[in-house]
């Protein structure tokens, strides 16, 4: 078993039967694990971010209405089947975050977007690995409170990795 696979495993063990999952106590009765695309290497990134010279506050509006505070950190390019797109990073007071949509959004993947938390490497550079790209908890349940993905981060392009739509 390779890390992708040990941490899934790990993840669909916490959805099942932790008191902290997202999941409600009637949708963990018949839960057999997440649906995941397999695991695309060419969608496992080490990206140059440019940092925008200034900083500043963005109003991230959420799924119940509320707003989180972040800061909007930089932006990086990448290629997908062919096509360069871009994405922007955000720093909150968790660490930096990354919401994007892809066009699959509603058919394959949550309508809303998926997240990730991009790792900032020694050099500079953040490792982006949309392997582990994730559904925010109000996929799963109403009740949860999610950011909702800015429309600089919704891109005309299929995103093959990472977590797909919840299929109670």
């Amino acid at each position: 078993m390779n890390d992708l696979e040990a941490f899934r495993t790990e993840k669909d063990e916490f959805f099942g039967s932790h008191p902290q999952s997202p999941l409600t106590q009637e949708q963990r009765k018949d839960f057999h694990g997440l649906n995941y695309y397999p695991e695309n290497d060419a969608l496992r990134l080490e990206v140059q971010v440019d940092e925008f010279p200034v900083k500043h506050s963005f109003e991230m509006h959420t799924s119940t209405g509320s707003i989180q505070i972040y800061e909007k950190f930089g932006k990086f390019s990448f290629t997908v089947d062919g096509l360069k797109v871009q994405l922007t990073i955000y720093q909150g007071q968790h660490g930096f975050f990354l919401p994007f949509v892809d066009s699959l959004a509603g058919k394959v993947t949550y309508p809303a977007g998926r997240y990730l938390e991009p790792v900032p490497l020694p050099d500079g550079r953040f490792l982006v690995d949309f392997n582990i790209a994730y559904n925010p908890y109000c996929a799963y349940n109403e009740m949860w409170s999610c950011p909702i993905t800015p429309s600089e981060n919704r891109l005309m392009v299929e995103v093959r990795a990472g977590e797909k739509l919840f299929h109670e």
